[in-house]
């Protein structure tokens, strides 16, 4: 599958599962709001009903106490009748009488009588009745200024007490919970009554309700129609309006974290696949570049053998004698490509035995340095040696510790620029109780994005379709996991067009 492709499946996924968050976050999100506003709702609902009690209770007791001193001071009085005479202007008159007496049952209700004379002179019965009418309405309107007086007066004595005497901290109580149940909000409140001030006047015996700090506290005014400083302010906070607020959401919980897993699962495997085809294509990379290996010393191979199949090759002993010698060589170097393979699949398995032995460092890279010296300088180049450290000893496997310093050595050989003669620099020293090897070189260098990978297997610095430099990209791999197995560590710091410098740590011989 073409990596754009992968790409393009990867896009689609990431993207519906992106749309598929926002969708389950923004129903979560108009949920809670909705949720929000209906506890809002229901709670002003609540408090302005509690309150509208709290009035007409205040009102109903006021009441009933002026309409008893009322009757008290009634009862002793006698029933009297009013009788009064209305003169017309045709000189005919009308007598209508009324009796007063103590107040009547609510249930009944006490009409005054009229006497209606009988019609006399030219005035004619509309005309009596019209002027009878008009009497009866300014009298209705009189006696309506003088109730609405009445009870103008009684409600301004009742709003007249302070809130302390108003407040009936019990009925609150009572009422507050069950007008907040029949708007369907059962949880926990707290509650407290203060003036227009801010003076506590009453409430729970809460410890934990500080009015002034809380955010999700309401607020209701009582006693509206007194006089200002008489007025008081019903304040409730719910300790658990979180929990209720978002308990409408939490069946999506599972969901979305369901959700959130699919996408890190998504993700990962798009990763896995880039990973898979990373390693496929730097197989293919290994197999071509271990074809051009095996290519060369085969061909030879062949070529010898047809050599001294000839009868005049035969009959010279030092013509023989040295096609003998190429094939030797040339199978020395299959066999030296084939043990680098088999020895990085043995490290792969961790079934590599290494035979540790206490090893001086400068002895055993003097001795390197000696063997490599004269392929430098077949290239034009030189070696330079400083063995600075004064204590050398490491427990080391001399093959795998020398393989190691070859391999840096031989890739800077192969990396060397066309250009300048190859300048090689082999440095030991002691720091902090280890042992430093530094290898470096002026060669071509390495970029940045390829220095991360250069220790990984199989990975080799492309150079399009050139094999000029022979390899199968295990080397440097294969000296990170020598290095690592003997306790110690290496870095490269490069530069393009500068040169390499490979520093490798490993610790010292305890006494």
């Amino acid at each position: 599958m073409k990596k754009t492709t992968i790409w393009l499946l990867g896009g689609v996924m990431g993207l519906s599962f992106l749309i598929l968050l926002y969708l389950q976050v923004g129903y979560m999100r108009d949920m809670v709001s909705m949720r929000k506003h209906q506890f809002e709702e229901s709670v002003k609902r609540g408090l302005y009903q509690v309150a509208h009690t709290l009035e007409m209770e205040e009102t109903r007791k006021y009441l009933e106490e002026d309409m008893n001193a009322i009757s008290n001071a009634e009862q002793s009085a006698r029933q009297n009748i009013v009788q009064q005479v209305y003169t017309f202007p045709d000189g005919s008159s009308m007598s209508i009488q009324q009796s007063i007496q103590t107040p009547p049952p609510a249930s009944y209700t006490q009409i005054p009588s009229l006497q209606i004379p009988r019609p006399g002179g030219n005035t004619t019965i509309s005309e009596r009745n019209k002027s009878l009418q008009e009497e009866l309405l300014k009298r209705y309107i009189r006696q309506r200024a003088l109730m609405e007086e009445v009870i103008y007066t009684m409600l301004y004595n009742s709003n007249d007490k302070p809130l302390r005497e108003k407040m009936d901290f019990s009925l609150l109580a009572n009422e507050l919970t069950a007008q907040l149940q029949n708007n369907g909000i059962s949880i926990p409140f707290h509650y407290i009554v203060t003036t227009n001030s801010g003076r506590v006047v009453g409430g729970c015996n809460c410890n934990d309700f500080n009015y002034k700090n809380q955010k999700n506290s309401y607020s209701q005014t009582l006693f509206s129609n007194g006089q200002p400083n008489r007025m008081g302010v019903l304040r409730v906070y719910f300790p658990t309006y979180r929990d209720y607020i978002y308990s409408s959401v939490r069946f999506l919980i599972p969901s979305l974290i369901f959700t959130v897993f699919l996408l890190i699962t998504f993700i990962f495997t798009l990763i896995v696949i880039f990973r898979q085809k990373k390693l496929s294509e730097v197989k293919n990379d290994f197999i071509n570049n271990m074809t051009h290996e095996f290519k060369t010393p085969i061909s030879t191979i062949s070529l010898a053998a047809q050599m001294l199949g000839d009868p005049s090759v035969a009959k010279s002993p030092q013509l023989f004698q040295h096609i003998s010698g190429v094939i030797g060589d040339e199978t020395k170097r299959l066999r030296f490509q084939v043990e680098k393979v088999l020895q990085m699949s043995m490290f792969e398995r961790n079934a590599s035995n290494l035979k540790l032995k206490d090893t001086d460092a400068n002895e055993l890279i003097s001795g390197v340095v000696k063997t490599f010296t004269l392929k430098v300088e077949s290239c034009g180049g030189k070696i330079d040696s400083k063995f600075e450290a004064e204590n050398p000893f490491v427990l080391a496997d001399e093959m795998h510790f020398t393989n190691v310093i070859f391999n840096l050595m031989d890739n800077a050989v192969k990396y060397r620029r066309p250009d300048d003669n190859l300048h090689l620099e082999v440095c030991t020293w002691n720091e902090s109780g280890r042992l430093y090897v530094s290898i470096s070189d002026n060669g071509i260098g390495i970029g940045k994005d390829d220095l991360k990978r250069i220790f990984e297997k199989f990975y080799r610095v492309h150079t399009g379709n050139l094999h000029d430099v022979k390899g199968f990209g295990l080397g440097l791999a294969y000296v990170r996991r020598v290095i690592q197995d003997h306790g110690g560590t290496i870095r490269a710091d490069s530069e393009l067009g500068v040169g390499t410098r490979f520093v490798i740590s490993l610790p010292l011989v305890k006494d």
